[in-house]
C-alpha cells in the first residue's frame, strides 16, 4: 500500500471519531483543555492499541501462506473491509441520530469510555485491513496517533462553536476516502495481476 492509500484510511477512520466529539464539544459551556488533553491520550493510546493488535492478528492468520493466492485473497479481505467501514460510515450519515442537546457542566471520562471503544472497534477491523496487506505498522501508528490528535481537538472545539449538525458531513467524508482508498486497491489489484 501507498502512503497515500494509508492516509485516506487513516483520515477515513478519524472522522467517525471527530464527529463522535463533535458531539460532545457540543453539550460543553467551555472546554476545559486538561480534561481534553487527557480524553486525547485515551482515545490516542485506545486507538493505538486497536490498530495494532488487529494488525498483529491479521499477520498471524497470513504468516503461514505466501502464495500469491493467499496474498491476493489477504487484499480482497482488506479491500472488503475498507468497504464494509465506508458503507456504515454512510449508513451512519443516513440515520443521522440526533443528540439531546443539553448544557453539561462537566463531561466526564466515563462518557469517553463507551465512544472510545466503539469507535475502537472500526479501528481493530481497520488494523486487520492493514496487517493483511503488510503495511508498515509504524508508520501507520505515527500517521494514525498525530490524525487523532487533530481530529479530536477540532471535533471538541468545533462542537463547541457549531454544535454537532457538521457529523453528517464528517461520515460522508470519511466514507468517501475509506471507499476511494478500497477501490485504489482493487484498480491496483487488476493491473498487478493482469486479470
Amino acid at each position: 500500500m501507498t502512503w497515500v492509500e494509508n492516509l485516506l484510511i487513516i483520515v477515513g477512520l478519524s472522522l467517525d471519531v471527530f464527529a463522535a466529539m463533535e458531539c460532545q464539544g457540543s453539550l460543553v459551556r467551555k472546554v476545559d483543555k486538561k480534561h481534553l488533553s487527557l480524553v486525547t491520550v485515551i482515545i490516542v493510546v485506545a486507538h493505538l492499541l486497536a490498530l495494532d493488535i488487529g494488525y498483529f492478528l491479521a499477520t498471524l492468520l497470513s504468516k503461514y501462506g505466501d502464495t500469491s493466492e493467499e496474498v491476493f485473497i489477504g487484499h480482497i479481505l482488506a479491500v472488503i473491509i475498507l468497504f464494509g467501514l465506508g458503507i456504515r460510515l454512510i449508513i451512519k450519515a443516513i440515520v443521522n441520530e440526533q443528540v439531546n442537546e443539553h448544557l453539561e457542566q462537566h463531561l466526564g471520562f466515563k462518557r469517553f469510555i463507551p465512544l472510545t471503544g466503539l469507535t475502537g472497534i472500526y479501528t481493530l477491523v481497520a488494523g486487520f485491513a492493514f496487517g493483511f496487506i503488510g503495511t508498515t505498522i509504524w508508520q501507520l501508528l505515527v500517521m494514525l496517533a498525530i490524525a487523532l490528535v487533530l481530529f479530536v481537538v477540532s471535533g471538541m472545539y468545533c462542537g463547541f462553536r457549531f454544535g454537532f449538525e457538521s457529523k453528517r458531513r464528517a461520515y460522508v467524508i470519511g466514507a468517501i476516502l475509506l471507499i476511494v482508498a478500497g477501490c485504489d486497491m482493487v484498480l491496483r489489484l487488476i493491473f498487478n495481476t493482469g486479470v
